[in-house]
């Protein structure tokens, strides 16, 4: 019995060591009922039982300071949130989940917690626990309610794609530097050397496991496959006009995300596969959906297939009429509190 007791209370120190407990200023989070509606700062909702499985979604609205969280398509979870005061706003664009510390202190801001961070830029930018005085306060980041982060956190995953928008609608500004969530490391040029009609690269190995990120460009006539953040594959893309726009080659900015499952419909992009459910996270410009893209776009058909049999729920896709280089290459600044 006495070794039992001591068994508990050793499970027990484990288990309150792995994460760091709420700050005194922070935002404890209040649960409400309604998975709709206007929320007080630190409110949040949270069903996850609602859609059990699939990828996930995350969005953040910076003018309403609203985080809405979706698995296969389905809303699990709302919650209010405090972005970049003025003088440090929060970018909008496409993100990953570049890291993941339940423990984490800035090293920057005089050792400031941050409870359940994931880091989402190498220059400063994370969602993470934090004081929701109702307003845009941080320096960057995105602030949760305790209780939220902390739920938040367990159903991510390193890897998973976050989209930030700037404006009313969670639309991501992609102009702004789509770089920020796709370019590696040990990004150069060479990766983004104009290829032939039917060329394509193909190196699947640079990143064996992990969630994967395809950006379609039209000013690149390219299309360039991510995983982890890494490149592991790109092809010349042409673009037709559909029949449905005239001569433009434009494409808009959209962001897709694929769903598990089949459809009954032929793939357009890989001969003799069957085509597959999307979700469209966010859309501006002209109106396109997936069928729409796969009559525009046209891509080496052995590429395609690889691509076809590498991708599983959860992928993203990002279609944009702007260039995919990136500005500059990422720092290892710590975060902006």
């Amino acid at each position: 019995m006495r070794i039992l007791i001591l068994f508990s209370l050793l499970m027990a120190l484990v288990g309150t060591t792995s994460a760091l407990e709420m700050p005194s200023f922070h935002t404890k989070g209040t649960p409400t009922g309604t998975p709709d509606g206007p929320l007080q700062p630190g409110e949040y909702w949270w069903h996850p039982e609602i859609s059990p499985s699939g990828p996930i979604m995350v969005l953040v609205s910076v003018p309403n300071q609203i985080l809405h969280v979706y698995r296969n398509g389905i809303l699990i979870g709302r919650s209010t949130v405090s972005t970049g005061a003025k003088g440090h706003a929060t970018p909008g664009g496409v993100f990953t989940i570049l890291e993941k510390k339940q423990s984490h202190r800035s090293k920057k801001y005089n050792n400031a917690p941050m409870p359940n961070m994931q880091r989402l830029t190498w220059d400063g930018i994370a969602m993470h626990s934090g004081n929701l005085p109702g307003h845009p306060a941080s320096h960057g980041c995105i602030r949760l309610p305790y209780d939220f982060s902390l739920l938040l956190f367990k159903l991510t995953e390193k890897g998973g794609t976050v989209v930030i928008g700037d404006g009313k609608t969670p639309t991501p500004h992609l102009a702004a530097n789509p770089g920020l969530m796709l370019a590696p490391k040990d990004f150069n040029p060479e990766m983004l050397k104009p290829q032939g009609t039917s060329d394509y690269t193909w190196l699947p190995e640079r990143s064996p496991t992990g969630p994967i990120t395809i950006v379609v460009s039209a000013a690149d006539k390219a299309l360039y496959v991510f995983r982890n953040g890494n490149p592991i594959g790109r092809a010349a893309v042409q673009i037709s006009d559909g029949g449905l726009f005239g001569t433009r080659k434009e494409l808009g900015n959209h962001v897709f995300t694929l769903l598990e499952g089949t459809t009954d419909k032929p793939s357009f992009w890989a001969p003799g596969r069957s085509a597959r459910p999307w979700m469209r996270v966010t859309s501006s410009g002209p109106k396109l959906d997936v069928d729409d893209l796969g009559k525009r776009l046209t891509v080496n058909p052995e590429f395609a297939t690889k691509l076809y049999d590498t991708i599983a729920p959860g992928t993203t896709v990002i279609v944009t009429d702007h260039a995919a280089v990136r500005n500059a290459a990422p720092s290892t600044e710590v975060l902006g509190h």
